[in-house]
């Protein structure tokens, strides 16, 4: 028999091989989540993705040249001409500031290095952090096993790797780890009740409210939290800890970040969390007077502190109902408005509304982005009652709201991703510990009513006492009494206390199978998403040729680079805000507005002169000092994101501020958005027609289509030979895709002569139509 000394060895040693196979597993994780991410650049090449990315990597690149102090001061007078950018006081300077870091201490090790290689690479690195910070939080939550499981599936969720592909220089490539780092911080200062995590809790969220404006998710869901554990009884000290440094801390922190500034204690998104902070006071005093004083005299105390917590809760409220009744929102914001009630922004905000990724999702969106996530956390959000710890119900709130604010916009899709593997990693964990503990039940006589194996510990199944069935009931009978009275988390597969039945050894080992199956076609299906869906920049296109080639559209790069070569350096420049960044950023030209959408009323007077009649568009033009004006038009090759698909935004934007623009105007007489014969006159007569499809009509039979065919509507334009007479075309792309004109300084005076094929065109006999096939009619 092995002396005590002997076992303790074997223990460490064990012990020590666990946390060496966790360290390689968790390392290969990190390289699969970084490298199922670098397709974009495999594919195309190392470019920055999308419009905002744009804006980052610009101010990126200033921070790299003038240093972070100056970043701060710096004012931008090439975007919302004339008024111009105070760009540190406008911008959640986290991963800016982190990229720029990244890229000062590689230029310290003499490692010579772009800085846009850089911005292009930081998304892939973080989320390997973000796999880590996965493992840790969960590992807090329920065991090693459940934080491998659900790293392993974080790494390459499709809803994640959306927004985290090389290029995806956006505030969601650094803030989503900063997400799940808060919660895990905020799980261990729980656990532990140590100042010293809360002092970490602290930077941690100081980081996350730096990075991104989705730190009003954890500002709210902290506090639902505490008072669910006010609710259910759970207060202790150590939730005391966690909680009352971070509200009076983080709000400073928060405080301190100039786009946010003193809205962290002013606007109504924030004030729960003071609120349940004086909760959590009065409950805390109400347990230390319960147990100060005997229960007669604790009765008298505690209606005495009831009555006057309820007067002074009274009279905050009052205070707080009047002030924030003053404001016309009520002090939310319009986009936690719009998460609240879903259609305000479609009544009242319309350029919140018409932003694609402030849509609902599809149903089919969720089993594209999460796959077998989404079916495994169902089970996860039960198996967070079995046993229901403080942990355990911060992951069962996070996932609930989670899913609620993600179907109400798409783009909170990345705020459920986390929850959704995190909960279906706590359910693959637990079933896989239960399987595997079947098949070692199996091979040893009367261990079917042996303890189970902890998951905390990894799954692994204990030693069985082999000498007799009697022997093991009791030994079970003991375990049974022992967990009961502890209430582990660890205490048997699935969370289930005391004995346990094993599923037969054929049942476990099909169970098993289908696991691994499972897994293998969520990345499989992961892997062809980040390949072929979430890995092509918008500014490069890609189509097949029917021969099984590619063909590339790089008619962006080609516009910016015209504008930048061809035009002076002070031209201003006007288009929809969609491209304000892109312009600013590749054509190192001023912009009229841009992805920023602060100013409403800027937005809605470029809408309102793409809605109007060429002259009067040309007169608001020249009242803006523009030179130059493009849209994006995509009937030519059959791109649908185009400026023609955006235009009734334009008018429902341009109608908030302006009356005269109406939107009936702009629909058929059927009530539908049309650009055929049935479409309506104020559409026909908008610069945003003339813009579009000037010329268009010439080029449409190269495609056997008929005259004036548009390939995005998939019909036949109406007014198609009209001549511009206050702008003149300067540069159409390869593709046609953008179209680029100059305002001119005085209209043309005889606009029928500028084309004097088209006039000889004019007296000549008709000639006859292709039809669609490409043949002559008769």
């Amino acid at each position: 028999m092995a002396g005590p000394a002997e076992a303790t060895s074997q223990t460490a040693q064990r012990k020590a091989f666990g946390n060496v196979l966790v360290g390689f597993a968790l390392l290969c994780i990190c390289v699969l989540a970084s490298s199922v991410r670098l397709f974009s650049v495999i594919k195309y090449e190392s470019v920055i993705h999308e419009f905002d990315p744009y804006f980052n990597y610009r101010v990126t690149r200033f921070l790299s040249e003038k240093g972070f102090y100056e970043t701060w001061d710096f004012f931008d007078s090439f975007t919302w001409y004339p008024l111009g950018r105070v760009v540190g006081g406008t911008m959640y300077p986290g991963l800016i500031f982190t990229a720029g870091a990244i890229w000062n201490v590689l230029q310290k090790l003499n490692i010579p290095i772009h800085v846009q290689e850089v911005c292009v690479f930081t998304a892939p690195l973080f989320s390997a952090f973000c796999a880590i910070a996965t493992y840790l939080f969960m590992k807090e939550v329920r065991g090693r096993g459940a934080g491998l499981a659900s790293a392993a599936i974080i790494a390459v969720v499709p809803s994640y790797i959306s927004r985290s592909v090389a290029g995806s220089y956006d505030l969601e490539a650094v803030a989503i780890f900063a997400l799940v780092f808060v919660f895990y911080l905020y799980i261990k200062t729980l656990n532990t009740g140590s100042l010293a995590w809360a002092t970490a809790l602290f930077f941690g969220y100081l980081y996350m409210v730096a990075s991104w404006g989705g730190y009003s998710f954890i500002a709210n869901l902290l506090p639902i939290h505490c008072l669910a554990c006010i609710v259910f009884g759970r207060v202790s000290s150590r939730l005391y800890i966690a909680y009352a440094p971070w509200v009076i801390l983080g709000a400073l922190a928060a405080a301190n970040i100039p786009v946010i500034g003193f809205n962290a204690v002013l606007m109504s998104e924030h004030m729960a969390s003071f609120f349940v902070f004086g909760l959590l006071h009065a409950a805390l005093a109400i347990e230390y007077i319960r147990d100060m004083l005997p229960p007669r005299a604790y009765s008298a105390a505690k209606k005495l502190v009831l009555t006057f917590g309820s007067t002074a809760l009274a009279v905050v409220l009052a205070l707080v109902v009047s002030y924030v009744a003053a404001s016309p929102t009520f002090g939310w914001t319009g986009r936690s408005l719009s998460l609240l009630d879903p259609t305000y922004a479609s009544k009242y905000i319309p350029i919140i509304a018409s932003v694609s990724e402030h849509q609902p999702p599809s149903w089919s969106s969720y089993f594209t982005d999460l796959h077998i996530a989404s079916l495994l956390a169902p089970a996860g959000l039960l198996l967070c009652f079995r046993p229901l710890t403080d942990a355990s119900m911060f992951l069962l709130l996070y996932g609930v709201t989670a899913v609620y604010f993600s179907g109400v916009m798409v783009r909170l899709m990345l705020v459920l991703a986390p929850a959704a593997c995190c909960l279906a990693g706590l359910a693959l964990s637990e079933v896989t510990a239960y399987l595997s503990a079947s098949l070692v039940a199996a091979q040893q006589p009367g261990a079917a009513e042996a303890e189970a194996p902890s998951e905390s510990d990894g799954g692994v199944a204990g030693k069985k006492d082999k000498s007799s069935g009697s022997s093991a009931a009791a030994a079970a009978k003991q375990a049974a009494k022992k967990a009961a009275k502890k209430g582990s988390t660890g205490a048997s597969p699935l969370g289930l206390s005391g004995s346990w039945k094993p599923v037969p050894k054929d049942v476990a080992i099909v169970g098993l199978v289908l696991v691994f199956l499972g897994l293998s076609l969520f990345y499989r299906h992961s892997v062809y998403v980040a390949g072929e869906m979430y890995s092509a920049p918008s500014i490069v296109l890609q189509s097949r040729r029917p021969d099984g080639g590619v063909k590339v559209f790089d008619d962006f790069r080609e516009a910016y680079a015209w504008l930048s070569h061809n035009t002076h350096p002070d031209a201003k420049v006007a288009s929809w805000w969609d491209y304000g960044y892109q312009t600013t950023a590749m054509a190192n030209r001023t912009v009229i507005v841009d992805n920023n959408t602060w100013n409403n009323t800027h937005i809605a007077t470029v809408g309102r002169a793409m809605a109007s009649p060429e002259r009067k568009a040309w007169q608001i033009f020249r009242s803006l000092d523009v030179e130059y004006v493009f849209v994006v038009f995509g009937g030519f090759i059959g791109y649908p994101s185009d400026d023609i698909n955006k235009f009734l935004w334009m008018v429902r934007i341009g109608g908030g501020v302006f009356p005269e623009i109406k939107e009936p105007n702009y629909l058929g007489a059927d009530g539908n958005y049309r650009v055929d014969d049935q479409a309506g006159k104020a559409l026909l007569d908008s610069l945003m027609y003339k813009l579009s499809y000037y010329r268009f009509a010439d080029c449409g039979p190269m495609f056997g289509a008929p005259r004036g065919f548009d390939r995005v509507r998939n019909t036949v334009i109406a007014k198609q030979d009209f001549e511009l007479k206050y702008f003149e075309e300067v540069f159409t792309s390869e593709h046609w895709m953008m179209r680029i004109y100059r305002v001119l300084d005085k209209p043309n005076r005889d606009a029928r002569l500028r084309n004097p094929r088209r006039a000889k065109l004019g007296r000549r006999a008709p000639s006859k139509r292709r039809q669609p096939s490409g043949a002559l009619s008769k």
